[in-house]
């Protein structure tokens, strides 16, 4: 199983970007297919962006398309959620989480690991 560890959260104000990483580890992360999940407080966690980790597939859910922008680094085993025109309904714990099938629907229940979250407050 592959073992995840988030960064980069903080504090910022609206329209400001922030950028958050996932550090892979473990079994050969190359198998795996990376993605974002966030949670806001009293509400689900939801689906972000994946991307494929040979880096030739990326899935974003609507509301992040043209602000968020998902990369990876396969020398550091990283990859990177890079986070432009942040708005106040951004705010929540991002994990990072693997799974070794790729496809267009990204559920919680579907992934096998897990990092433990990071938290993004953007204030207005």
């Amino acid at each position: 199983q592959v073992q995840l560890v988030e960064s980069g959260g903080g504090l910022v104000q609206a329209g400001g970007s922030l950028r958050l990483s996932c550090a892979a580890s473990g079994v050969t992360a190359s198998a795996y297919a990376l993605a974002w999940f966030r949670q806001a407080p009293g509400k689900e966690r939801e689906f972000v962006v994946a991307i494929r980790w040979g880096g030739d597939m990326t899935y974003y859910t609507d509301s992040v398309k043209g602000r968020f922008t998902i990369s990876r680094d396969n020398m550091k085993n990283t990859v990177y959620l890079q986070m432009n025109s942040l708005k106040p309904e951004d705010t929540a714990v991002y994990y990072c989480a693997a799974r070794r099938l790729w496809s267009t629907v990204w559920r919680p229940e579907g992934m096998e690991s897990w990092g433990k979250g990071t938290l993004v407050t953007v204030s207005s």
